[in-house]
Formats: C-alpha cells, structure tokens, sequence
C-alpha cells in the first residue's frame, strides 16, 4: 500500500502557518510528511521562504507522530555538509527517530545567494558525492578530518547525535544522480513518475530500498479557479528539472511562466474538487515503483485540504 504525504511548501506559506498546518496534516491521517529548503520562493507571487530547519524544529515539537524529511537540502555551497549533519542530527532527536534527510544538488535558485557561483551539474554531483560522505561518516560518531576536491572537515564530532543515524535520501533526474544514491543512499527522491528513474536506481545498488515521489494538486470546489491558481503559482514546474535547477532569481522563472499556458499546467496537476483525478496522478507514481508520495496542495487553504484528506481523498489513496 502506498504511502501518502504532505508537503509543508516553504514558499508559499509562513512559518506559523506552516507549523500549523503539519499538525493539521497528522490528525488528517496522512503518513509523513516533507519540507521543502528553500532561500527564495520560485516567484514572488508565492510570497515566503522560511528557514525550513527552524520550522522542523518547530513541528517536531508540535506533532507527536508524523514522520518528517527535508525535500530537499543541498549541502554544497550555501550550506557545508558539517553543519547539515549537526542540523540532521539535532533534528533526529528532537522528532524521536521520526526525520529523515533528504539531499539534492539544489537549484541555483537558493544556492548563489552566499556569492560562490553555481557551478556545472557534473560538479555539483561531485560535490555532492563528498557531502554525503561527509555526512555520514559524522553520523557515525568519533572525530572527523576529511580533505577532498571540494570540502575539508578538521576534527569535527557530532556530541549530540541519535544512536540510530537518520536516513538518508538522495534526489534523483537521471543516470547520474541515480549512480551517487544506489551509492549512498537509504532512499530515492523524485518528482517525475518516471520508471526507468527507478530501475537506474535500482541498478546502481538501490534495489529494495524506498523510492518517495511527489505530485503536486490544486483542489478547491471550484476546477476554473483551481486551474487559474496553479498557473499563477505553479506555472514554473512545467519547464522540468533542467530548467528549476539553473534559472538563478524568480523573476526569472516568472519570465518562464509567461509562456505557460493554463492547458500546460492543467496536464501535470491535478485540478478541482475530485478526488479520483488526484488518485489517477499518484497512481503513476505508484505504477512508476515508487513506495511513497508527498501531496503539495497548492494555495492558501491547506486546513480545508487536510480536512478533505481526511474524509475523502486518504481513503481513495488507500485503496490503490
């Protein structure tokens, strides 16, 4: 049976709400839930980009129950991959085992901020490759020194760590990505239902371990306005991954969006009051291999969506 998420999207709600709604997505039923890791949102009509560890800290504390995962931090140039692994850790304590970290090569979208440049795919993979060693190697206690292409670690020791290291997922698009986390990873992320995603993971070492995927819906009562609502915000998402990952500012990506038509978005997300058409979007990930899916309700009315998990949508999901 497939498991159903919810995603705390960081850029499109504050803190406060966001915190509020991660309570609400647990008494709805829902199985785990996500965060995104942003530094801006993907335009500015979405409005916020909290700091997502804070707001984890926050809902550890909030929930009693609901897994959490970042989706996803990138620990190569605005964050050092020591400094991930103490928030992971601390994360992990503070959720009881309930956190699993979720890592990625980041878009350049929150990662040229710090002013270190954004450099290449095949470097960020490279660097990727040693932050997650880094990582888990601190995971697995004692003193740490690491000199690699691009990181260094001088005797470093995580002192309040669990005794049970956080999982670790590791996003994948393709060939490449797929080789780093058959590699390394606990679990696979994606946001394509892709099959040969999977299998390439597989291949690379993953077989039998978790993939989690994610699709995101705008339901309302209203299909028109759901439709009209997930161009405005989400019009971003058609251009794929080569795209969110290299456009460098939102009003970058809301020069995209101007050649978005309502029709294109409307394919990819599932829009309006019906549950079965959200079914039918989760059911090709399903179909694809993967184990898990994180929902992202689109929009501001995130209680009334828990609600209709609650007492429509979980039990249609279920039943796949």
């Amino acid at each position: 049976m497939v498991a159903i998420g919810y995603t705390m999207m960081c850029e499109q709600r504050s803190p406060r709400d966001l915190v509020r709604d991660v309570v609400h997505a647990e008494r709805a039923g829902f199985d785990f839930s996500v965060i995104s890791d942003h530094y801006h949102p993907w335009l500015e009509e979405q409005g916020h980009a909290g700091y997502a560890w804070s707001i984890l800290g926050a809902a550890a504390q909030a929930t009693v129950r609901i897994p959490l995962m970042t989706y996803v931090t990138a620990p190569i140039i605005r964050y050092h991959p020591a400094i991930v692994a103490q928030k992971a850790a601390t994360m992990a304590l503070l959720a009881e085992g309930r956190f699993r970290l979720g890592l990625g090569a980041g878009e350049q979208l929150n990662e040229h901020v710090v002013g270190r440049g954004y450099p290449p795919v095949d470097v960020r993979h490279e660097m990727l490759t040693e932050a997650v060693e880094i990582i888990q190697r601190l995971f697995g206690g004692g003193y740490v020194t690491y000199h690699g292409k691009h990181f260094a670690v001088e005797g470093a020791k995580l002192f309040d760590r669990p005794e049970t290291p956080a999982p670790i997922g590791i996003a994948v698009s393709g060939k490449q990505s797929c080789a780093i986390a058959g590699k390394y990873a606990d679990l696979v992320i994606a946001t394509e239902p892709k099959p040969e995603i999977i299998e390439m993971f597989h291949q690379a070492g993953g077989r039998g371990k978790p993939a989690v995927g994610q699709i995101p819906v705008c339901w309302g009562p209203d299909e028109a306005r759901c439709r009209a609502l997930a161009r405005e915000q989400f019009g971003w998402a058609v251009g794929g991954w080569k795209i969110q990952a290299e456009l460098p500012n939102p009003v970058n990506f809301a020069a995209f969006t101007k050649v978005v038509r309502e029709e294109d978005i409307a394919e990819m997300v599932p829009c309006g009051p019906s549950a079965d058409r959200i079914a039918e979007g989760v059911k090709r990930f399903v179909d694809a291999g993967f184990d898990e899916v994180a929902l992202v309700q689109i929009g501001q009315n995130q209680a009334e969506f828990c609600d209709f998990y609650a007492r429509e949508l979980g039990p249609t999901l279920k039943a796949l």
